[in-house]
């Protein structure tokens, strides 16, 4: 069957009209230098992540990156590969399960979908199944909490092309940040506080985004003013002095001048003035993955303890913790607030006559 099939297809009778979409960057389906390839390939050909001439970039791409550095990659996520496969395929998939769960005991009656913006499950993929099983209206939600051209905008151009391509089109909502919720600040906010009780408070708190380049600010892109202010609010629900903590980017790719100041050096620098010990947390990811749990909390503890450090501590990110699904579940509540998610009376009371046998 074709991806963008135009069939129509009857849905099932009690099949539920809303569905959330929680959609992450995505993950390569194996440890492989194939599989890898096969990823990087489809990730870095987004004009959204790479913005430069494509004629210049396709040579670059195909001629040496697609060349390198699958092999180079594939090692790092063997490193970090779990029995039942991608750290952020596992986190995102639980993720979206509990979600569904959450808002049934609320008393919402949705279908929710997990995808991936590049690999498998594929986003058009995942939005035909919800098309196919009778969603009329459909919330995509990027597990971005700050907004990027480079991701959240990407997820956006996904959706479009697949409603390009449908005769039939669900009702389209779309969250495009949430990096001053409350609840996400919350959520954080406890992750630091349990880290704390089981291990004592570091010298030096270091909050590490996922960099971009310094171009896409200069254009308008908010992402940066957003990671301060999401670090500002968790500086702040911590009573941390300005002094203790530290904002830094990660994951540089290139030779362009990036968001600063960088993680990794960042960290040498705290190690070689006699910070003795740092703990690590990654607001910008919900999901642990490749750049949390071998970028941070494998070569950046690597150069902080030998630049002189003697304590790193990389702490998790929300993963499947409950304050961070009481988050994301307010967060999608608000945003199917008007659409009809309530079970129909006829189910209702079906279950009501159940009950009372």
């Amino acid at each position: 069957m074709a991806l963008f099939s135009s069939e129509v297809r009857e849905p099932p009778a009690d099949a539920a009209e809303t569905a959330i979409v929680l959609c992450n960057l995505g993950t390569p389906e194996a440890p492989t230098p194939t599989a890898l390839r096969r990823y990087l390939a489809e990730f870095l050909s987004d004009p959204r992540v790479v913005e430069l001439p494509r004629p210049l970039w396709w040579a670059i791409l195909h001629g040496v990156v697609l060349r390198t550095r699958p092999a180079k990659s594939a090692a790092k996520y063997a490193r970090i590969w779990r029995e039942d496969g991608s750290p952020l395929k596992v986190w995102t998939e639980r993720q979206a399960l509990l979600l569904r769960g959450w808002l049934g005991e609320r008393g919402h009656r949705v279908s929710v979908h997990y995808a991936m913006r590049y690999g498998a499950p594929s986003l058009p993929e995942v939005l035909d199944a919800a098309a196919a099983q009778g969603a009329a209206r459909v919330l995509i939600v990027p597990a971005y909490p700050q907004y990027s051209c480079t991701t959240t905008a990407s997820v956006f151009d996904a959706v479009a092309a697949w409603a390009g391509a449908r005769r039939a089109i669900p009702e389209l909502r779309f969250v495009s940040r949430y990096h001053d919720d409350a609840g996400y600040i919350a959520a954080l906010a406890r992750r630091v506080r349990d880290h704390w009780r089981e291990n004592g408070r570091a010298d030096h708190l270091l909050m590490s985004f996922h960099g971009v380049p310094e171009r896409t600010r200069r254009l308008g892109d908010p992402y940066h003013d957003q990671c301060r202010e999401t670090a500002r609010l968790l500086a702040e629900r911590l009573g941390l002095a300005a002094d203790r903590y530290t904002v830094t980017f990660q994951s540089r790719f290139g030779g362009a001048r990036w968001l600063q100041p960088y993680t990794e050096p960042t960290l040498v620098a705290l190690a070689r003035a006699g910070t003795r010990s740092v703990e690590v947390i990654c607001p910008g990811f919900t999901s642990d993955c490749l750049e949390t749990l071998d970028e941070i909390d494998r070569e950046a503890r690597h150069a902080f303890l030998q630049a002189g450090g003697t304590e790193f501590h990389y702490i998790p990110c929300l993963n499947d913790q409950p304050a961070w699904i009481t988050a994301l579940c307010d967060i999608v509540q608000r945003q199917i607030a008007g659409w009809p998610t309530s079970a129909p009376a006829a189910a209702s009371a079906a279950r009501a006559d159940a009950s009372a046998t």
